[in-house]
This record gives C-alpha cells, sequence and structure tokens, in this order.
C-alpha cells in the first residue's frame, strides 16, 4: 500500500516565506530588536492555529458549505490558542510580570487574530487561484473536445453529399466519374491529414476551397458560372480550418436542386490589414424555401466553431434578398497564430 507522501510546492514555499516576515514584524521592536525563546513559542502558537484553520477546517468544512460545522471549530480552536498563551505561556515566561493577570479575551484576541487573518487570508487566496486556474483549463479541455466533435462531423458530410454525386455518375458511365474519384482523393488527404491541427495556413486552405469548387463544378455543366476572386497576401497568415467548406458547398447544393439555368456563384476571398473578409453568393428559384437555405446542421457547426476559435473577433452574416442568398464573413488574423 502507497503511503502518502509529503510535496513542498510554490505554496509551501510562500507560507513559509510568510511566515517568516509575520514572524520578524511580530517579535522585533524598532527601539530594541530582540528575540528570544518566547517570542518563538508564541509566534508558533498562532501559527498552529492557522495551519488548523487553512489546511483543516476550510477544506474539511467550509469548502463543502458546512458552515456551522467550521464556526464550532473556529471557535475551539481560537478558544484553545487563547487559553494556551494566557494560562500556559504567560506563566511560564512571565511569571512575574503580565503572567499574574488575565486582560481578558478581546484584548488576547486583538493579538492573536491579525497574525491568523494575514496567514489564512493567504492561503484562501492561494486556492481561489489554483481553483480559478482549473476552471480555466477545463474550459479549455472542453473547448477542444468540442471543437475535435465539431470538425469531426463536417467529414462525413461533405464525404456523404459527393459520393452520392459519384454515384449517379458512375450509373451512367459518365467520363466525369474518373475527374471526382480523382478531386475526392485530394480533398480527403487534406481533410484527414492537414486538418488535425487547429489552425493551418492560409494559402492551403484557399488550394483546397479551390480545388473543391473545381470538384463541383463538374456538375454545373452548362447550367450557369462560377466566380472565385482572390486578393491581398494569403501567405503570412492561419486560418481554421474547413471554415468556408459550408456556405461554398451550400451555395452549389441550393442552386442547383432549385435551377436548371441561370446559376450564379460568386465567392469572394480577401485579405486586408490582417482581416479576412469572405463572401458567397448564390441565386436560387423563387418556389425554394428560404427558411431551410438558413438552417441546417453544417450552418450550425461552422457558427459555434466560430464562436470557440473567434470569440469577438468575427462577424457572420446570413441574409436573403431577391432570391440571392448571401454570406459575409469578416475574420480577425493573427500572423502569428499557430
Amino acid at each position: 500500500m502507497n503511503k502518502p507522501s509529503f510535496r513542498f510546492s510554490k505554496e509551501h514555499g510562500f507560507l513559509a516565506l510568510l511566515s517568516f516576515i509575520l514572524f520578524l514584524a511580530t517579535v522585533f521592536d524598532k527601539k530594541a530588536p530582540s528575540l528570544a525563546l518566547s517570542d518563538f513559542c508564541f509566534f508558533l502558537n498562532y501559527i498552529i492555529i492557522a495551519l488548523l484553520i487553512s489546511y483543516l477546517y476550510i477544506p474539511k468544512f467550509l469548502y463543502k458549505k458546512k458552515y456551522l460545522h467550521f464556526i464550532i471549530a473556529l471557535l475551539l480552536t481560537l478558544g484553545i490558542g487563547l487559553y494556551f498563551e494566557e494560562f500556559i505561556l504567560e506563566k511560564i515566561f512571565f511569571a512575574d510580570s503580565r503572567g499574574k493577570t488575565f486582560l481578558g479575551v478581546i484584548p488576547t484576541l486583538f493579538d492573536i487574530i491579525p497574525v491568523i487573518s494575514i496567514f489564512v487570508g493567504f492561503k484562501l487566496g492561494w486556492d481561489a487561484q489554483v481553483k480559478q486556474s482549473e476552471v480555466e483549463q477545463l474550459n479549455t479541455k472542453i473547448a477542444e473536445s468540442q471543437l475535435e466533435f465539431l470538425q469531426s462531423q463536417i467529414n462525413p458530410h461533405f464525404l456523404f453529399n459527393n459520393l452520392n454525386n459519384l454515384y449517379a455518375y458512375t450509373l451512367e458511365n459518365s467520363p466525369k466519374a474518373p475527374k471526382i474519384i480523382l478531386g475526392l482523393s485530394g480533398l480527403l488527404r487534406y481533410m484527414l491529414y492537414d486538418c488535425k491541427e487547429r489552425m493551418v495556413l492560409l494559402e492551403k486552405e484557399v488550394k483546397y476551397l479551390t480545388d473543391f469548387i473545381h470538384l463541383n463544378e463538374l456538375q454545373l455543366e452548362e447550367k450557369g458560372t462560377v466566380e472565385f476572386n482572390i486578393s491581398g497576401n494569403l501567405n503570412e497568415h492561419r486560418v481554421a480550418p474547413l471554415l468556408f467548406l459550408v456556405f461554398v458547398e451550400n451555395s452549389f447544393k441550393h442552386s442547383l436542386s432549385s435551377m436548371t439555368e441561370n446559376i450564379l456563384i460568386k465567392i469572394d476571398l480577401k485579405i486586408l490589414d490582417n482581416k479576412l473578409y469572405f463572401s458567397c453568393l448564390n441565386n436560387f428559384s423563387e418556389q425554394t424555401n428560404t427558411e431551410k437555405l438558413s438552417h441546417g446542421i453544417g450552418l450550425e457547426n461552422v457558427q459555434n466553431r466560430l464562436d470557440l476559435l473567434y470569440p469577438n473577433a468575427h462577424t457572420l452574416s446570413i441574409r436573403t434578398n431577391n432570391n440571392q442568398y448571401r454570406v459575409n464573413l469578416i475574420l480577425e488574423l493573427n500572423p502569428k497564430e499557430k
């Protein structure tokens, strides 16, 4: 059976230093500095009381909301400490002087409580800082778990859509089927290997998006046009992977499912002053249910990822007007972000 072992931590080091400073402040008089055994014994009594309160009563009673137990233990300990000081230590060291009289509970407590309060206050502050650090670490782990879950949802959603298209072309013996397979393999390679990182090079993400658009253009045939405009320096920036995929994928899906001609899909990505401006526009027929355009797992997914990855550093707007569906996204970029 393993025995518990004491580990000297930063907390214990700070408490030891605090005890030493309090001891010096308590026992030295500015006019006649002196140090005696009596001073050490009196101060040791204060420290024992402070240690009992800090490391026994606070974690066992106060933090567990056993307030009555905490008050009773606190009063008993203060009472015992007061009795030990006035009727034992005073009698031993000052039997012929101040040890002959008892000044009362209040004056004695005024001697005991300041040292104990400083010591216990430091312990409470330290515990609060540790607890805050644990909460922040827990929130970080939860956020990372959410991101992993949200990102894992993207792959099946994308894969199923394109496999259905591939199946349809295969049935028709279409010459486009090999191109789709080749394009899919490149895209999946990026998703499986490069997208494991929290942030990827913007240049790679744009390359992926370009390949994705070319893959979907195979379905468009002569039904309309697709524009993808890029401007600004992509080399110095990183971005969360697969953020733009959902918007582009939806633009093709909505237009192709509702229109057979005059389809327009326009995508713009611009870098300016460490900000990324992304817009995606597509048209749709009047019969399309516009509520469905603005809802879905994919859009909720990307909105959640934006909230987690770019808190207070992004603006997303989605509007439908004159049979056009437009997405505008602005991201604040940090060139050194990894």
